[in-house]
């Protein structure tokens, strides 16, 4: 971010940077060979850098004129000359104070499954430190367990699947509480896994009286696994058995012949594939390529009430999700996201979902760079989309809003701002129309939509 740039060196451009603010350009950042960019000195240059680089670029619009400036004088007399008409020490203590958070010391609950890379590398990459926070990652059982610990203030944020910040503010499941997504954790990065007793099984129109996990009611596993069984003709609601199983337990479910396969995050897939008790099905971008699973989401009144903890936190999760968007970090993240007290999976099994080479099940290997990938951006007509489906499947009685409540939910506009910042390049707008298994999706016609599907929960 060229704001955080030095505003005293004649050769630095203060308008231009890297997404981090510590190098002079794009290209310059992507050479840098530490895992991240080293911190400022301390966090107290870092508020000086920011109210001289303003007012630097106040007094000289054009570089080329402060250039000028500051080769003729220096930068140690062009600095004691600013301090004359403009006390930068009381400003850099007001901003400091101002943009200081409230609260350091975080917890932020996750699901040990790839959906969270983000949220969890952040820890031992040091993405938190970087902006100024102390966060406890924790492991958490199962998604009821996060929501809750979220609602009741144990965990101060949380990793959520997409769909659950929407449900918790209209009170689907639980009392209605406001809830916010400020990011996306991941897109695609899902799969339907078989037991491997069904290998001859894969036309859907023979899984009539099968039994699927998935990980949540208000998850896009379980709206995308309807989807893509109504679409061949089954109701999921009297055709097959649809039960809500905690991701690590599907592995074992499967094996014991509980469940004859799920639709589940990318690693438990590749888990059971490499424990031999089954094979891909298909990837969930094959439904709908470019969709998004988790999300990263906080309660309004942990926003409202530590505003600048949050800001922090939400500049952290962003900064990691850029990180983990480009392919040549994929390997260290998997290493840095294995152990126990994290994922707990072989790196194996999360290089193969992360680089997106795999192995099949099947003794195939396949290669799919986008089989998990990172956009921090919170559209809104994904939210929008998520709604229909909780009408389609009779989750939400009645009218719904569905702009209005994509609106309060997807903090869209407040990420923009931020990405645009951190200097990266968030889309223009909130909404885009998609396609899911070839059926356009247009954000601005919803109840069409919901009335277009042959199947779904009568009113």
């Amino acid at each position: 971010m060229s704001i955080f740039d030095n505003p005293f060196d004649p050769d630095r451009n203060l308008r231009a940077g890297c997404a981090c603010g510590q190098h002079q350009s794009a290209a310059e950042h992507e050479q840098a060979t530490a895992l991240r960019c080293d911190p400022v000195e301390s966090e107290e240059k870092r508020y000086e850098g920011v109210v001289a680089s303003a007012v630097m670029r106040a007094m000289f619009p054009q570089d080329v004129a402060r250039r000028a400036f500051l080769k003729s004088v220096g930068a140690s007399t062009a600095l004691a000359a600013l301090s004359q008409f403009f006390p930068l020490q009381t400003a850099t203590e007001v901003f400091a104070q101002a943009g200081a958070p409230e609260k350091k010391d975080l917890k932020v609950g996750f699901i040990p499954i790839t959906c969270a890379t983000p949220i969890i590398m952040a820890a031992p990459l040091g993405f938190y430190s970087k902006h100024g926070l102390n966060v406890d990652v924790v492991k958490t059982a199962g998604w009821a367990v996060v929501r809750d610990k979220t609602i009741n203030k144990e965990y101060d944020a949380a990793h959520m699947l997409a769909p659950m910040p929407l449900a918790i503010s209209l009170g689907l499941g639980s009392n209605p509480i406001p809830f916010a997504v400020p990011a996306i954790e991941n897109i695609n990065g899902q799969g339907i896994t078989l037991a491997m007793k069904h290998k001859d099984k894969r036309n859907p129109k023979d899984w009539k009286g099968m039994k699927f996990a998935i990980p949540f009611d208000y998850s896009m596993h379980n709206y995308l696994l309807r989807y893509y069984l109504a679409e061949h003709g089954l109701d999921p609601d009297t055709d097959v058995q649809l039960r809500s199983v905690p991701p690590p337990e599907m592995v074992a479910n499967l094996r014991a012949d509980n469940i004859d396969g799920f639709l589940a995050p990318d690693n438990i897939c590749q888990r059971a594939i490499y424990d031999g008790v089954g094979f891909m099905h298909l990837l969930s971008k094959e439904i709908w390529d470019g969709h998004p699973c988790c999300s990263f989401a906080a309660s309004r009144e942990f926003i409202t009430s530590a505003p600048n903890s949050f800001a922090a936190l939400t500049r952290a999760i962003v900064d990691a999700t850029a990180y983990a968007s480009k392919a040549e970090n994929r390997k260290q993240i998997a290493e840095a996201i294995a152990p126990a007290n994290y994922i707990n999976a072989p790196v194996t099994v999360l290089e193969q979902v992360l680089t997106g080479t795999y192995a099949d099940g099947l003794g195939g290997v396949k290669t799919d760079a986008k089989r998990v990938d990172f956009d921090p951006f919170p559209w809104q007509s994904f939210a929008v989309w998520m709604l229909t489906q909780m009408k389609r499947w009779g989750q939400i009685k009645g009218d719904v809003d569905y702009k209005a409540v994509a609106e309060q939910v997807y903090l869209a506009t407040d990420t923009k701002k931020l990405m645009t910042e951190m200097g990266l390049s968030p889309p223009a707008s909130a909404y885009k129309s998609f396609s899911v298994m070839g059926k356009n999706f247009d954000p601005a016609k919803p109840e069409d939509y919901v009335a277009s599907f042959k199947i779904r929960k009568a009113s």
